[in-house]
């Protein structure tokens, strides 16, 4: 359970500078993380981004083996018929993936909400930048880097925008530590997996409605 009704958070330009505080909901942002249900969401996501077009061939899809191997008898070893059997090397495999496998799990709305509460407690702890507004009128990559330099941005960074523009896009989508994403996709794997959260103002507290 939240401490306290609400937690205040610095907010910030995109030159790095404070220019006010803000607060936000302690039940979403502040909340004693339950590991388990994080646990449980990223499990969800890594096995549904799975594409499982794995596949191994049987006995009767492997090329050759159509004639016996040697005769029947005589000759001291066991009777064999085809030399694609499972048992032979370059045969067939069994039990092998087949390619019509479903690895796809899922979590129920509740626990993915509390997964998602929790993440962003941890990261409001450490980690956590909320920005007035981000935006970028050129597509130029060093205006992006110069945008996370100015909150010392030291690892991975997810940027959650308000709208992905032409402009964002091109000026991120070469720089590999920084992902960008809008406030309806933000995931705990994400989360867990970057070391400094950066928000815009109006996305921070779309994703606190979302999880209200």
């Amino acid at each position: 359970m939240a401490k306290n009704k609400t937690v205040s958070v610095k907010v910030y330009n995109m030159a790095g500078e404070e220019i006010s505080k803000m607060s936000l909901n302690a039940e979403v942002f502040d909340i004693e993380p339950h590991r388990q249900v994080m646990f449980d969401s990223v499990q969800v996501a890594q096995a549904n981004s799975r594409q499982a077009t794995a596949k191994t061939k049987v006995r009767h899809e492997v090329r050759g083996g159509g004639k016996k191997p040697f005769r029947q008898k005589g000759t001291g070893r066991a009777r064999a018929g085809s030399s694609r059997s499972p048992i032979w090397v370059g045969g067939g495999t069994m039990f092998g993936p087949i390619g019509n496998q479903n690895p796809k799990i899922s979590q129920n709305k509740k626990e993915h909400k509390l997964a998602l509460k929790s993440a962003l407690s941890l990261k409001t702890k450490d980690g956590l930048v909320v920005v007035d507004e981000i935006k970028f009128d050129e597509r130029k990559t060093k205006n992006f880097v110069s945008f996370l330099d100015a909150f010392k941005v030291n690892g991975k960074a997810l940027v959650v925008v308000d709208e992905i523009t032409e402009e964002i896009f091109a000026s991120a989508r070469n720089i590999g530590f920084a992902k960008v994403v809008t406030p309806d996709n933000v995931s705990v794997l994400d989360l867990l997996n970057v070391d400094n959260l950066i928000v815009s103002k109006t996305s921070i507290k779309a994703i606190e409605e979302a999880l209200m």
